[in-house]
């Protein structure tokens, strides 16, 4: 990609078991695992999954946090999941998630209408965690 424009790169997650979190993501957004096999070979300290052509998330062992240096009181940040996360979907894909979480048995929050986003409203949104309590939103535009 030589498009040097401002965009997300990656989001780094603190999740207990990296390989339950890769799994979970894989199964219900779709996303590649990537360095699955290096991490659980010790050659690499954590896997990441695939969002799309330009955003991956990493997936931190929570067990790395003492090693947080590059800033000061930078480790006093682990375990504080940001907020949300918020991913754009089409739509099919968006319902897909939904149907898929719900077979799961995993949690979704009831919809919500015309909430502002990063390209306007956004015609319907939803919520759900991970396994580790990060609370991602799920929207699509009109």
């Amino acid at each position: 990609m030589t498009d040097n424009t401002a965009r997300l790169d990656h989001v780094v997650l603190w999740v207990r078991d990296p390989l339950t979190s890769v799994g979970f993501y894989e199964k219900t957004l779709g996303t590649e695992p990537l360095r699955v096999t290096e991490f659980a070979a010790g050659t690499v300290p954590f896997p990441s999954v695939r969002l799309n052509e330009e955003t991956i998330f990493d997936l931190m062992p929570l067990t790395m946090a003492p090693r947080m240096r590059m800033l000061p009181d930078a480790a006093d940040s682990a375990g504080h999941p940001v907020n949300h996360v918020c991913l754009s979907l089409p739509e099919a894909d968006f319902d897909a998630l939904r149907g898929r979480l719900e077979d799961q048995g995993s949690p979704v929050s009831d919809f919500s209408y015309d909430s502002y986003g990063a390209r306007g409203m956004a015609k319907r949104s939803f919520y759900f965690t991970d396994p580790d309590g990060n609370i991602f939103e799920a929207r699509y535009y009109a």
